[in-house]
């Protein structure tokens, strides 16, 4: 494979731009954040079009699209920071694409339908950084994600520590770590974005999604050959969903699909819509190791 390529550290004085690719977000929760990025040194320049309004997104395409475009492109921002999530982000995905993402590579952070653009880094062979966004992050560097956030920011690729759980399979895989919010990579199955590839350390989460939809989407997975040939899987937290009569949670469900293979698979996982995100980097070579008598192990190789 293609070594991945990492932007540079963070120093003292660099700048990181806050914007928003899908919905609006509240002006308070931002400027709380800017400050806490702030106090580490960093500039943090805010967009144009970060706290616009049009139908459910936070402007037009071509807003969100060039404050996007506009960040990526200056030679003075080394990171961007996502405001917030929501829906709207694979509209300006095509245009994205069209920059020379390499030439002068950003760390892009953030999840849920950010999802999209680390889908987006991923084909251009850039690390990025799954982690929590504006809400998140202002409540301060002493919040462990954040210190890990920003440990990852200054160039310190620590290896991370997982809870155990019952539901465990055991072993040790290696591979690009890709995932991120399923049902926005669902939709991006058969895409030139597609993160589904067969080898990787694959790493899944959603919020009020319903069992039989995430079933349908890892059995779409099964039947094209993606499922089984993976190298690891993390299944992080499925929030705001209910019991079905086939299944009381969706870690059973998913533990019955992957019954059949015998890679490493790691559940609960703090990634996710929950308090506690912790910060992974997208692309990156990854050991996962899922031990039964030892603590659960994400080692950045």
């Amino acid at each position: 494979m293609t070594p991945t390529i990492y932007p540079r550290p963070l120093q003292p004085g660099d700048t990181i731009a806050i914007c928003s690719p899908a919905g609006p977000i509240a002006r308070d929760l931002v400027e709380q954040a800017a400050e806490v990025l702030s106090s580490q040194g960093w500039n943090v320049r805010v967009m144009p079009h970060t706290f616009g309004h049009w139908g459910n997104y936070s402007g037009t395409d071509y807003e969100r699209y060039d404050d996007l475009a506009s960040a990526l492109t200056d030679p003075h921002v080394r990171a961007i920071i996502a405001s917030r999530g929501g829906y709207g982000t694979v509209h300006i995905l095509d245009r994205l694409n069209n920059l020379d993402l390499a030439a002068n590579p950003k760390w892009i952070v953030g999840f849920s339908d950010i999802s999209a653009l680390h889908a987006l880094m991923n084909v251009h062979g850039l690390a990025s950084i799954h982690a929590s966004m504006a809400k998140h992050i202002r409540r301060g560097a002493d919040d462990p994600d954040n210190a890990m956030l920003f440990e990852i920011l200054r160039g310190n690729h620590n290896a991370v520590t997982l809870p155990t759980s019952p539901l465990n399979r055991h072993g040790s895989g290696q591979g690009r770590l890709r995932g991120g919010n399923l049902a926005v990579l669902a939709d991006l199955i058969m895409t030139r974005y597609d993160m589904m590839i067969p080898g990787s350390v694959l790493f899944i989460e959603d919020i009020a999604e319903p069992i039989y939809k995430v079933e349908r989407i890892l059995y779409q997975l099964k039947i094209a050959g993606i499922l089984g040939s993976l190298s690891g899987l993390i299944v992080g937290q499925f929030t705001d969903y209910r019991p079905d009569k086939s299944y009381n949670t969706m870690e059973d469900m998913i533990s019955d699909m992957v019954s059949d293979y015998n890679y490493p698979v790691a559940f609960n996982a703090p990634i996710g819509h929950v308090d506690h995100n912790i910060p992974v980097i997208e692309n990156a070579d990854v050991t996962l190791t899922v031990s039964p008598s030892g603590p659960t192990r994400l080692i950045y190789n």
